[in-house]
């Protein structure tokens, strides 16, 4: 997940956030999706970081 600069990597399997704090990083103040957002494979990616989107892209 791209916030800004800040990249946060959670691991759902593992390591699990509150819902909470998971609906905190997922959605923008409006409280609305993070765009953009795309499922690849086990993987989804929410906000815009060009590498991040190129790595999960290829």
């Amino acid at each position: 997940m791209a916030k800004g600069k800040k990249t946060v990597h959670v691991d759902l399997a593992n390591d699990r956030p509150g819902d909470d704090e998971l609906l905190g990083l997922l959605l923008g103040r409006s409280g609305t999706l993070r765009a953009p957002a795309l499922r690849s494979g086990s993987t989804f990616v929410v906000g815009y970081n060009a590498d991040i989107l190129a790595e999960t892209l290829t």
